[in-house]
């Protein structure tokens, strides 16, 4: 099991997953946790590229971290990979969303840099 954190401001964010079989499952959650987002990546051999695809639950915005995350992995691995997100701080802020966002992301290469 890989798990990262990371304070960002009024929340933590944890990014941990695991392998299952030849894939692989992760869930990045913050704040109050839920699931708002969930992609899977699919990694294309004939081509060699990955694409995913997300369903997010109405009013939520982690759809695009999920989409990136599963997207990423998948191209590093080689495999079919889920990306779940559900961060929640109360009374957010712009600024406070764009920090989450970027740690998110860094949060994504480090656990491609772990995976490597």
């Amino acid at each position: 099991m890989i798990e990262i954190k990371k304070e960002v401001g009024r929340v933590q964010l944890l990014l941990k997953g695991e392998s299952i079989g030849k894939d692989l499952f992760f869930v990045l959650s913050g704040g109050r946790e839920h699931i708002g987002a969930a992609a899977m990546g699919i990694y294309d051999k004939e081509s060699c590229r990955a694409s995913s695809s997300v369903i997010s639950v109405p009013g939520h915005r982690e759809d695009e971290i999920a989409l990136r995350g599963a997207r990423k992995v998948s191209a590093v691995t080689q495999s079919t990979t889920v990306f779940m997100v559900g961060i929640h701080v109360d009374a957010i802020t712009i600024e406070e969303i764009q920090t989450i966002v970027k740690a998110s992301e860094k949060m994504i290469d480090e656990l491609i840099e772990i995976i490597r």
